[in-house]
């Protein structure tokens, strides 16, 4: 996986006051922490972090953090977590870990589906269990996806974790029995009987219960 070059500055400004005026300026506040740091309060442009996002086709990339005024080396990091307006999807913070490129990470991908299922070509309908799936790897090793082909499942067929083919250096860390996909048969819907149908057979139904009750009588 490529290496991406992010920007970012070092701020001494905390709070939500402060953070509103970053956003204001069109910025974003954020912070970077991991096990051997103290977190670190920065500011990055959204546009240059939606470059990288657009460039990889993914938000799952290592970044290579450029503190411009830190007084530090470069930081390798991942980003951790988004925050991001409900309504306008504005960036309002973002979370840094730091990592380190020798070091294995644990982070879930995406699941692609590949191929199509000739269960599905007969009608059947394919449920995707797991859409993404927990992986342990070394950061440049981390896919953008986990590929799953579906093409020889049928109707009532399953992948399970223990399916998947994946690379030596990539380890997949669910129980290999979880079910990841499956395709299930179509669902048929009940025909709706006419009212003047059911009322025929109650009526049906009655009169049979009520000649059974007089031929006991008669006995």
């Amino acid at each position: 996986m490529e290496l991406f070059d992010l920007k970012v500055t070092k701020r001494d400004t905390f709070g939500k006051g402060p953070a509103r005026a970053l956003r204001r300026q069109g910025l974003i506040p954020a912070v970077l922490y991991g096990p051997r740091r103290e977190s670190m309060p920065l500011t990055i442009s959204p546009i240059d972090l939606d470059k990288i996002y657009k460039t990889s086709g993914t938000e799952h990339v290592v970044l290579n953090l450029i503190i411009e005024n830190g007084g530090t080396d470069n930081v390798t990091a991942m980003v951790k977590e988004v925050q991001a307006a409900p309504v306008t999807d504005q960036y309002l913070h973002i979370d840094f870990y730091e990592i380190s490129l020798d070091q294995k990470i644990t982070v879930s991908v995406p699941v692609e589906v590949t191929g199509k299922s000739k269960g599905i070509e007969r009608g059947g309908l394919l449920q995707i269990v797991r859409h993404e799936l927990e992986i342990s790897c070394l950061p440049t090793d981390m896919p953008d996806t986990i590929e799953v082909d579906v093409t020889n499942l049928d109707i009532g067929d399953s992948i399970h974790i223990g399916d998947i083919e994946i690379e030596d250096k990539i380890s997949l860390l669910a129980d290999t029995g979880h079910t990841v996909l499956t395709v299930v048969a179509p669902t048929v819907e009940e025909e709706e009987v006419p009212e003047e149908e059911v009322e025929e057979e109650a009526e049906e139904a009655e009169a049979e219960e009520a000649e059974e009750a007089g031929e006991d009588s008669n006995q």
